[in-house]
């Protein structure tokens, strides 16, 4: 991908194939902005990823604090039906979906890329495993010394899961980042386009900028590469974490 990003359309398929990296950088990536906008559409791309990942997650810790810690009627069942819902192939969902967000006017809007997905059942599942072995009694002392149920889980629960919160937020980022199917349903303004929706657009009935692909595809790949260098630690404790528990 690093080379094909170097070199022009033509030369990836010359004979022989380029093993070394050309001196097309900068005409590609100026095709690349002259077509897509690319810079416009990076940071459509994170600042959907990064609300969508904030709220996500928000629900998905204490949706798993409240199934791991709260006893109440039904909550088996609760669980179970969350978890039968990440058997449901995505393709079910589209149309039921579609006409909900065009009834409430939301067609190309973000809040409809973001709110239909925003409770995540694997991350719920992530969260509550990770709650289940957190010791009761440290829940019931801060409630008899006073703190309410919202201080008790951010004061005391939240630090203790920091590696499965690193694992959530990481995973939850990169299911937003990737997407592509439901924003390219979503969204009809080349403006509000996100990187996979705009990358899309480049791969013509009978032309494929391959050389614009590689190099989108490059830069779009980075930020995740440099989240999962960071968080990597806490990313691989945190699922295996979450997998053993419970």
């Amino acid at each position: 991908m690093i080379i094909a990003s170097t070199h022009q359309t033509s030369d990836l398929f010359g004979t022989p194939l380029p093993v070394l990296p050309g001196g097309e950088l900068l005409e590609n990536l100026a095709r690349l902005q002259a077509e897509t906008n690319f810079g416009r559409v990076m940071v459509n791309s994170l600042g959907l990823a990064v609300v969508y990942t904030v709220f996500s997650s928000a629900v998905s810790m204490m949706a798993g604090y409240g199934l791991a810690k709260f006893r109440f009627r039904g909550r088996g069942v609760v669980l179970g039906l969350i978890l039968v819902t990440m058997m449901i192939p995505m393709q079910v969902l589209l149309v039921p979906l579609f006409q909900m967000m065009a009834s409430l006017g939301w067609i190309d809007s973000y809040q409809a890329v973001i709110l239909p997905f925003v409770a995540s059942a694997f991350g719920i599942f992530l969260m509550r495993q990770s709650f289940l072995d957190f010791p009761d009694s440290l829940i019931e002392s801060a409630r008899i010394d006073g703190a309410n149920e919202f201080r008790t889980f951010y004061r005391i629960v939240l630090p203790v899961a920091r590696p499965q919160i690193a694992a959530l937020v990481i995973y939850t980022f990169m299911t937003q980042w990737n997407a592509f199917i439901w924003p390219l349903l979503m969204l009809n303004t080349e403006d509000k386009y996100t990187v996979p929706v705009a990358l899309n657009t480049m791969i013509g009935l009978s032309r494929v900028d391959y050389s614009g692909l590689m190099l989108g595809s490059l830069i779009a790949t980075l930020p995740l590469l440099i989240l999962f260098l960071v968080f990597q630690r806490q990313f691989i404790a945190g699922l295996l974490g979450g997998a053993v528990k419970g």
